[in-house]
């Protein structure tokens, strides 16, 4: 299944409660919105809603960091 950027933005405000105002660019972790206790309930959504399985390597802010980030990355896991 795919997983659109208004998927994960839902997740963001939704499921883990993030109430600043974020886009596809924002930084989420270097900006200090989400943290590593967050970035493991997001990693599992993603792999629930893929169906992939994430690997340890691939969590990076290059993959992670941003919305447009996490979709690119989402995008390689065909």
């Amino acid at each position: 299944m795919s997983l659109s950027q208004q998927d994960i933005l839902a997740y963001l405000r939704d499921d883990l409660n993030v109430d600043e105002d974020i886009d596809a660019g924002t930084e989420l972790f270097s900006g200090g919105i989400l943290d590593s206790v967050s970035m493991v309930s997001l990693i599992t959504f993603i792999e629930e809603k893929t169906g992939a399985v994430i690997q340890p390597g691939d969590v990076t802010l290059e993959n992670f960091d941003t919305v447009d980030r996490i979709s690119a990355y989402v995008a390689t896991l065909g």
